[in-house]
């Protein structure tokens, strides 16, 4: 059984969605995310842990709706569809 220890996430600047992604390790990856330049106030977990599979496939899902409620288009820092 796959282990499940991959969270998806919103990088958030106030209330607006910035970035989605995933990452089994959300203080490291705000760190990570600050580092490279990224404005934002907050991280935020969505929903619960997962295998890293599944954080994938809801982050991509995540995606389309963003992109589907926004006149398609990603978060800020997302480049590509996928993320």
């Amino acid at each position: 059984m796959a282990k499940r220890d991959t969270y998806n996430y919103n990088l958030k600047h106030g209330r607006k969605v910035v970035y989605k992604g995933t990452t089994n390790d959300l203080d490291k990856r705000a760190q990570e995310h600050a580092s490279a330049g990224k404005k934002f106030t907050h991280i935020q977990q969505v929903g619960r842990v997962k295998t890293e599979d599944g954080a994938r496939r809801t982050e991509t899902k995540q995606l389309s709706a963003y992109r589907g409620n926004n006149g398609g288009k990603n978060p800020k820092y997302n480049k590509t569809k996928k993320g």
